[in-house]
């Protein structure tokens, strides 16, 4: 009865064990080979390391390389701990990835970054298939503050980089938003003179801004909307980007990058190189043009560089506005477009009379595939303006 009693004591102790602890040790180079899979189809280098270890739930590469340029380069990462691994049908999710503080220095130029860490990364189990499953995500991904130093000075630095990612609830896209702070340049490092007087006269011996980037990404017909994409500086002025387009598909990503892989590796053979041009045109074809805005807003940057260029002609200000003016309509003449002559003709003098902003939208009724665009730009270029259509304001 004795006997029994024990033996049932360490049954019940070896189940309890089995289900508290892992059933399966985790497999860190199984790791590592699936996210260089999802690098490989994203078109990004490599991840290498020197040694991986496995402690708990928690994976530590050391000696981490990411690898570029086919192998021939290396930015060395020190060593990177991926906390709270678990497999996930194949795959792996990671709670929080840690990287080492970056310090390189070559030759007089050093880079320093520090606080870098990802939250919640998924590494797919297969990058081969045709939805958000297949695709390395990740809920957000810090850098702290980076320097840069030339000779011992600082050239420039980034106060906080943030991105973030947000899939939907149906996962057929995802939402990205990056946040680009406190990026700062000192200009007044540059010591070629045209330039530094160029700059000086400007008033941009720094430069005080931010960037940000915003979008969303529908995997299933390959719509990419980039609804913002702004450098804004103080005493300069912001500009920013739009575009939304279709086609932009997993399997069009992929061939991309096997046709951009194909060209690197032949960059001498010019029969490799034509081929892969031929299958470049092809892949465009598979894109749509939805619409695109470029606009800046002027803070103060406009009239420093007209006075500035008043003043290397020898005239002023107000008489190189006016010729200004004179010459839009006759450099436009050219493209035998009164319409959209006229409209930037308009744009460009209340722009000149008041700098405020200056906007060119491109929003055809109807999405125009990229091989139509392409018909006209070398048939009748004349008619793109219409086939986009283009407006161009200012001061809106």
């Amino acid at each position: 009865m004795l006997y029994l009693t024990k033996a049932k004591l360490l049954l019940a102790g070896a189940a309890l064990t089995a289900l508290a602890g892992p059933a399966l040790a985790l497999d860190g180079n199984d790791l590592v080979a699936k996210l260089n899979g999802a690098l490989a189809i994203k078109g990004s280098s490599g991840f290498t390391a020197g040694s991986i270890n496995v402690s708990g739930s928690d994976v530590i590469a050391a000696d981490a390389k990411i690898v570029t340029d086919d192998g021939k380069q290396n930015i060395p990462l020190g060593t990177v701990k991926f906390e709270g691994v678990e497999e996930d049908g194949g795959g792996y999710t990671v709670g929080k990835v840690l990287f080492d503080n970056v310090n390189v220095t070559q030759d007089k130029s050093s880079i320093t970054a520090s606080d870098i860490s990802i939250t919640n990364l998924s590494i797919p189990a297969d990058p081969n298939g045709n939805d958000l499953s297949s695709v390395l995500l990740y809920d957000e991904a810090t850098v702290g503050r980076i320097v840069g130093t030339v000779e011992g000075k600082q050239a420039f630095s980034v106060d906080r980089t943030t991105v973030t990612t947000e899939l939907a609830d149906d996962n057929s896209s995802v939402d990205f938003d990056v946040k680009v702070a406190g990026v700062k340049a000192d200009l007044g490092l540059v010591d070629e003179p045209q330039a530094k007087d160029t700059i000086q006269q400007l008033g941009l011996t720094s430069l005080d801004g931010s960037m940000t980037i915003e979008g969303s990404w529908s995997v299933g017909d390959g719509t990419l909307d980039l609804t913002e994409y702004a450098l804004d500086f103080k005493n300069v002025g912001r500009l920013s980007m739009s575009f939304s387009l279709t086609g932009y598909t997993l399997d069009f990503i992929k061939s991309l990058n096997e046709t951009t892989q194909a060209m690197a590796e032949n960059p001498s053979n010019e029969q490799a190189q034509q081929a892969a041009g031929l299958a470049m045109l092809g892949l465009m074809q598979r894109l749509t043009f939805n619409s695109a805005e470029i606009r800046f807003e002027d803070a103060g940057i406009t009239k420093r560089g007209i006075d500035y260029a008043a003043k290397k002609q020898n005239t002023d200000a107000t008489q190189l506005t006016q010729m200004l003016k004179g010459m839009t309509p006759f450099m436009l003449a050219q493209f035998n477009v009164p319409e959209l002559q006229n409209m930037v003709t308009e744009a460009v003098n209340t722009y000149l009379d008041k700098p405020g902003s200056f906007t060119i939208s491109a929003e055809p009724e109807n999405a125009v595939p990229f091989p139509m665009i392409v018909g006209a730009a070398m048939g009748a270029p004349n008619t793109l303006p219409k086939v986009l259509g283009v407006t161009v304001t200012a001061n809106d």
